[in-house]
């Protein structure tokens, strides 16, 4: 099967890999690679496809080793995997590199959700220092002086943006964003079907139907035309019978005939797949039971009366018509009107908010921490929590965070008090 490889990808891995080998004068070469983008966009494939291509052998570390019970256990499994390859372009001759995919779903802080551990800590710094001096990459406990060779890393993820930032400049590492154009995405999906006798233009045809879909949805879809067959198989030899059939069988495993893999039997299977994403994207569940929780725990631990935080002589609410409609915006006299107008524009846009705080040591590190156990959607809960936040530390950096819920990400982070109480 002729897989496709997009030519900016194979350019931007083989200048960043052959130049790391090269002894260039004067210039310093960042060492790590970091390729981004949206999810399943085919960053990894890619780059199994150009190592294969120029015959580069490849070290792996998953995103899911870099964190462990034992502090310590990730950073020194990359260091071990680092000498290892340099071992191995000693050895065989070749050009090697080390991959850690996923690295911001280990070493990533997404939210105040994401726990920020010791070893994520020292998996930065591990590779801060590995970038730095990437011929004399040392074990825990031991000490080589022999120079090792330089060892090209590269990273995957989808958003580097929670990756730690001294860790992403650009001495260190170099960044690639990846996503493919209508032309690659043609060629990647022609490799996929290639079995399948779909023509140029039915290809086309494909990629233009369901143009906001990744690449591994046509891998999914590819798969899903199998279906059909082997629901009919299960049905044909009895539920019964279908592990003792497919995995323990004396007659050897089954045959399925090619299936049916005309155009319009395609995009009505990808249309089915298209609906069940939405179905997914549109459920939200765990928001609605997190809203039935806080209305649960409020109503039970709520005080028998309750003072307001204030009580402006013009009311304690600004009122604002909208299509024959009034709104109700809280005021707060501790706030001023810039956070509580950004505040109401986050809301507005769908966004949800959060709180977090550091005292001036670990502002150093971004060690911030949450003050509120779940994102807030309600104006009067963002104004009740930030005030008491304010207050409670008034001697440390807080922080206001803008999450849009649906993409996972932060969309704004604005301070708006330090440690002097000025906000």
């Amino acid at each position: 099967m002729g897989y496709y490889i997009a030519p900016r990808f194979l350019d931007k891995l083989a200048v960043h890999i052959t130049k790391n080998f090269l002894k260039l004068p004067g210039v310093r070469v960042p060492l790590i690679l970091g390729i981004h983008g949206r999810k399943g966009e085919g960053k990894t494939f890619q780059c199994e496809l150009v190592f294969e291509k120029m015959g580069i052998e490849v070290t792996h570390v998953s995103g899911g080793e870099l964190e462990s019970p034992d502090a310590g256990d990730p950073a020194r499994l990359i260091r071990l995997r680092y000498r290892e390859t340099a071992e191995l372009i000693k050895v065989r001759g070749k050009m090697c590199v080390l991959m850690i995919n996923d690295l911001d779903a280990g070493a990533g802080r997404f939210d105040e959700g994401t726990q920020y551990t010791v070893n994520t800590q020292l998996v930065n710094a591990t590779l801060m220092n590995i970038a730095d001096n990437p011929t004399d990459v040392q074990l825990p406990g031991s000490y080589d002086s022999t120079p090792l060779n330089r060892v090209p890393i590269i990273v995957t993820g989808n958003d580097f943006s929670t990756l730690y930032a001294p860790l992403i400049r650009d001495g260190r590492m170099d960044k690639f964003y990846w996503e493919p154009d209508r032309e690659d995405k043609v060629g990647i999906v022609k490799g996929i079907f290639e079995p399948d006798g779909l023509s140029q233009r039915e290809i086309e045809q494909l990629v233009d139907t369901f143009v906001n879909q990744s690449i591994d949805f046509f891998s999914a879809l590819r798969s899903r035309i199998y279906d059909e067959q082997i629901r009919n198989y299960i049905y044909k030899v009895g539920f019964e019978q279908v592990s003792l059939s497919v995995v323990n069988s004396t007659q050897g495993p089954p045959e399925f005939q090619k299936p049916n893999f005309n155009l319009s039997h395609l995009i009505e299977s990808g249309k089915l797949m298209v609906g069940e994403q939405s179905r997914v994207e549109n459920s939200q569940l765990v928001d609605e039971y997190n809203r039935l929780n806080r209305g649960r725990n409020s109503h039970q631990s709520a005080p028998p009366a309750v003072t307001p935080i204030s009580q402006p002589s013009n009311g304690a609410t600004q009122e604002a018509k909208t299509n024959g409609f009034q709104t109700h915006h809280v005021s707060s006299p501790h706030l001023t009107l810039e956070t509580q107008e950004q505040i109401r524009q986050l809301l507005s846009q769908g966004y949800k908010i959060s709180i977090e705080h550091v005292d001036e040591r670990r502002f150093r590190t971004g060690s911030w921490q949450s003050c509120v156990n779940s994102h807030i959607d309600a104006e009067s809960d963002a104004i009740s929590n930030l005030e008491s936040t304010l207050t409670k530390y008034s001697g440390e950096y807080v922080r206001l965070v803008g999450i849009d819920p649906k993409a996972k990400r932060r969309v704004v982070e604005t301070i708006i008090q330090r440690p002097n109480g000025k906000n």
